[in-house]
Protein backbone atom coordinates (compact mmCIF):
# COMPACT_ATOMS: atom_id res chain seq x y z
CA UNK A 1 0.00 0.00 0.00
CA UNK A 2 2.90 1.99 0.77
CA UNK A 3 4.17 1.93 -2.69
CA UNK A 4 1.01 2.74 -4.39
CA UNK A 5 0.88 6.00 -1.88
CA UNK A 6 4.75 7.01 -3.36
CA UNK A 7 3.45 6.34 -7.00
CA UNK A 8 0.41 8.38 -6.83
CA UNK A 9 2.21 11.65 -5.45
CA UNK A 10 3.05 13.86 -7.91
CA UNK A 11 3.74 17.20 -6.27
CA UNK A 12 4.19 18.46 -2.94
CA UNK A 13 4.73 22.00 -1.23
CA UNK A 14 5.57 22.56 2.05
CA UNK A 15 4.54 26.03 3.80
CA UNK A 16 5.36 26.87 6.99
CA UNK A 17 2.85 29.58 8.81
CA UNK A 18 3.97 30.27 12.66
CA UNK A 19 2.57 26.94 15.02
CA UNK A 20 0.68 25.87 11.67
CA UNK A 21 2.22 24.04 8.49
CA UNK A 22 0.55 23.77 5.31
CA UNK A 23 0.78 20.76 3.27
CA UNK A 24 -0.47 21.44 -0.79
CA UNK A 25 0.13 17.23 -2.74
CA UNK A 26 -0.89 16.81 -5.69
CA UNK A 27 -2.06 13.11 -6.18
CA UNK A 28 -3.07 10.94 -8.97
CA UNK A 29 -6.16 8.60 -8.92
CA UNK A 30 -5.72 4.58 -10.52
CA UNK A 31 -7.00 6.16 -13.61
CA UNK A 32 -4.62 8.64 -13.69
CA UNK A 33 -6.74 11.59 -12.61
CA UNK A 34 -5.26 14.63 -10.77
CA UNK A 35 -6.62 15.78 -7.06
CA UNK A 36 -4.82 18.06 -4.36
CA UNK A 37 -5.08 17.60 -0.73
CA UNK A 38 -4.27 20.42 1.48
CA UNK A 39 -3.61 19.34 4.89
CA UNK A 40 -2.63 22.15 8.19
CA UNK A 41 -0.85 20.83 10.95
CA UNK A 42 -0.61 21.78 14.51
CA UNK A 43 2.12 21.42 16.88
CA UNK A 44 0.48 20.62 20.16
CA UNK A 45 2.50 20.45 22.88
CA UNK A 46 0.54 18.05 25.56
CA UNK A 47 1.83 15.62 29.16
CA UNK A 48 5.18 16.36 28.50
CA UNK A 49 5.45 15.45 24.48
CA UNK A 50 4.44 16.54 21.37
CA UNK A 51 1.36 15.94 19.21
CA UNK A 52 0.46 17.04 16.20
CA UNK A 53 -3.65 18.04 15.05
CA UNK A 54 -3.73 17.38 11.31
CA UNK A 55 -6.93 18.33 8.87
CA UNK A 56 -7.29 17.55 5.21
CA UNK A 57 -9.36 19.06 2.36
CA UNK A 58 -9.52 17.00 -0.48
CA UNK A 59 -9.86 18.95 -4.14
CA UNK A 60 -11.28 17.04 -7.01
CA UNK A 61 -9.46 18.67 -10.34
CA UNK A 62 -12.99 19.36 -11.60
CA UNK A 63 -13.63 21.80 -8.65
CA UNK A 64 -10.13 23.53 -9.24
CA UNK A 65 -11.55 26.99 -11.05
CA UNK A 66 -14.67 27.50 -8.43
CA UNK A 67 -11.84 26.61 -5.50
CA UNK A 68 -9.58 29.28 -6.48
CA UNK A 69 -12.27 32.03 -7.41
CA UNK A 70 -13.74 31.51 -3.64
CA UNK A 71 -10.85 31.84 -2.22
CA UNK A 72 -9.87 34.66 -4.32
CA UNK A 73 -13.01 36.27 -3.81
CA UNK A 74 -13.17 35.77 0.01
CA UNK A 75 -9.72 36.99 0.27
CA UNK A 76 -10.80 39.72 -1.45
CA UNK A 77 -13.27 40.85 0.95
CA UNK A 78 -11.37 41.25 4.04
CA UNK A 79 -8.47 43.21 2.50
CA UNK A 80 -11.22 46.01 1.00
CA UNK A 81 -13.80 44.94 3.66
CA UNK A 82 -12.72 43.92 6.89
CA UNK A 83 -8.64 45.11 7.37
CA UNK A 84 -7.59 48.81 8.42
CA UNK A 85 -4.77 50.36 5.82
CA UNK A 86 -1.97 49.56 8.41
CA UNK A 87 -2.85 45.86 8.46
CA UNK A 88 -2.96 45.99 4.82
CA UNK A 89 0.63 47.54 4.40
CA UNK A 90 1.90 45.13 6.67
CA UNK A 91 0.85 42.33 5.16
CA UNK A 92 2.41 43.77 1.85
CA UNK A 93 5.61 44.24 3.58
CA UNK A 94 5.32 40.27 4.13
CA UNK A 95 4.49 39.51 0.96
CA UNK A 96 7.47 41.34 -0.68
CA UNK A 97 9.69 38.42 1.96
CA UNK A 98 10.46 35.24 -0.32
CA UNK A 99 8.06 32.55 1.39
CA UNK A 100 8.91 29.93 3.47
CA UNK A 101 7.91 27.09 0.92
CA UNK A 102 9.92 23.07 1.19
CA UNK A 103 9.00 21.11 -1.64
CA UNK A 104 11.37 18.24 -0.30
CA UNK A 105 9.38 17.45 1.96
CA UNK A 106 6.08 15.38 1.81
CA UNK A 107 3.63 14.73 4.07
CA UNK A 108 3.21 10.68 5.04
Amino acid sequence: MEENNEKAEIYSQRIRAGKRTYFFDVKSTRSNDYYLTITESKRKFKDDAYSYEKHKIFLYKEDFAKFVEALQSTIDHVKSELLTEDVLAELERQAQQPAEMDDELKWE
